[in-house]
């Protein structure tokens, strides 16, 4: 989350607090509700994925290199083609029936083969030979990579609690809530046939609820928030409906995608489409709307004297910097995520129209404009709320404890002349020589409705 800060937010008002419970709690349970009646029953529904093929762990004792024979169908002499590799691997099982065996694979060769070395931990499987069902064949699938995973979260999650402290390790708590409502409810909700859009939207009103909350509290600030993070997700989901619609995107985008179809034929692909694009906006729009809701409490704590419509223009001009870059984001972070599509679609020799319209390329322009469009109503939609909650906030503190919600503010000649006289070393006291500032210094204080946008 992008906004943090060492020190809480003061209480709201009861009325505040009373009005805000309303609002969310009502929300909340319809959200539990909602996935109350979509959780999946029955387990996961069985898919044709093929044989169970066994898999060993193991570790290589042996590499032999040898000269790649010659291929059958090309007249004697002709090199094989391609950056082949031929030889044979002893590795000794680690696991399994045969623990503790040696046996021997080919040198894995092909688009995607693991290079193994001695040392090298890696994956059998057991191969059952076609034509003797009594004899199996060795192969090599991939390395082992659960040990260097282990040691990456390790450090990931050590960086986080040291820099975070507490929040830190809330913060890792919400991912963990995370991970768990997708695996045990997004995931299993879409495969057992529900509607993936209706499954995503409660499945992320869900991880918001938690991940928010607990992340960063339950105060008046945070229910702004969770506000502005559900209604922006709602409005991402019309949007995404409307312009997939409009794009006539099927889902069928993606080699992944296809590769779903074969083998669970039921899921709806467009549903599942738009459930990404749901899933993938939330992210970015819990940080633009933490951060919106946490600017606006700072801005009002920093100068109480400042009116609702003040509050929301100068947070809204932080908003504007906020997505500014965090457009340039969500468009690399799709880019990086798509790179060989991209250089697929390079290599084409159709006219550069015809490829951005492309079922492939549009599936992700289209992802991308429809995140954006829901980040960029998430600002106001956040600051209007914040601003209106906060000033309510202060009229009520006003009203209880009949204190001016706006504290005295100096006059600005005697501000200037504290910072430009001098002061006497080793004094406390306050200098009785100074003097006022030069005029020409008072007309060049800042006027305070003056804009702080830099000029282009």
């Amino acid at each position: 989350m992008a906004a943090d800060h060492t020190h809480s937010a003061p209480s709201a008002p009861p009325r505040v607090r009373r009005i805000l419970v309303v609002t969310v709690v009502p929300l909340f349970v319809a959200t539990v509700l909602a996935a109350v009646l979509l959780w999946p029953r029955g387990g996961s529904p069985q898919t044709d994925g093929g044989a169970d093929v066994p898999r060993y762990p193991g570790t290589v004792t042996r590499v032999v290199s040898e000269p790649c024979p010659p291929v059958p169908s090309a007249p004697e002499g002709t090199p094989r083609v391609g950056d082949g590799r031929c030889g044979t691997v002893d590795v000794r099982v680690d696991d399994g029936p045969t623990a503790g065996q040696q046996v021997r694979t080919p040198v894995p060769d092909g688009p995607g083969a693991p290079r193994v070395e001695v040392g090298d931990e890696v994956i059998l499987v057991e191969l059952a030979d076609p034509t003797d069902p009594t004899t199996s064949n060795w192969n090599i699938a991939e390395h082992q990579r659960g040990t260097p995973m282990v040691w990456l979260a390790v450090i990931f999650a050590a960086a986080i609690v040291a820099f975070g402290r507490w929040r830190g390790l809330a913060a890792l708590a919400g991912l963990a809530a995370s991970f768990a409502i997708l695996l045990t409810f997004v995931l299993p909700g879409i495969s057992a046939g529900r509607s993936p859009l209706l499954v995503a939207v409660v499945g992320a009103a869900l991880i918001m609820f938690v991940v928010l909350y607990l992340t960063h509290g339950v105060t008046a600030q945070t229910s702004v928030a969770v506000l502005g993070t559900l209604g922006s997700l709602v409005l991402t989901g019309v949007l995404a409906t409307i312009a997939t619609a409009a794009t006539h995107l099927t889902g069928f985008g993606s080699e992944d995608a296809t590769t779903l179809s074969m083998f669970q034929g039921d899921v709806d692909l467009h549903g599942l489409l738009l459930a990404g694009i749901i899933i993938g906006s939330l992210g970015v729009l819990d940080d633009v709307t933490v951060t919106q809701a946490a600017t606006v409490t700072e801005l009002a704590n920093a100068n109480p004297g400042l009116t609702r419509l003040q509050l929301y223009r100068a947070a809204t001009r932080v908003g504007r910097a906020h997505i500014a870059s965090t457009v340039n984001t969500i468009v690399l972070a799709y880019a990086g995520a798509s790179l060989p599509l991209l250089l697929l679609l390079t290599a084409d020799a159709r006219p550069i129209g015809q490829i951005l319209t492309s079922e492939f390329l549009a599936q992700e322009i289209v992802r991308s404009a429809v995140a954006t469009l829901g980040l960029i109503a998430a600002v106001p939609l956040t600051t209007g709320l914040a601003a209106v909650v906060t000033a309510a906030g202060r009229t009520a503190a006003t009203a209880s404890t009949g204190a001016p919600a706006s504290r005295p503010q100096p006059d600005r000649s005697e501000a200037l002349a504290a910072l430009i006289s001098p002061r006497t070393a080793g004094s406390d006291e306050p200098d009785q020589t100074r003097t006022a500032p030069p005029p020409e210094a008072t007309e060049r204080w800042p006027q305070s409705n003056r804009s702080t946008d830099t000029a282009w």
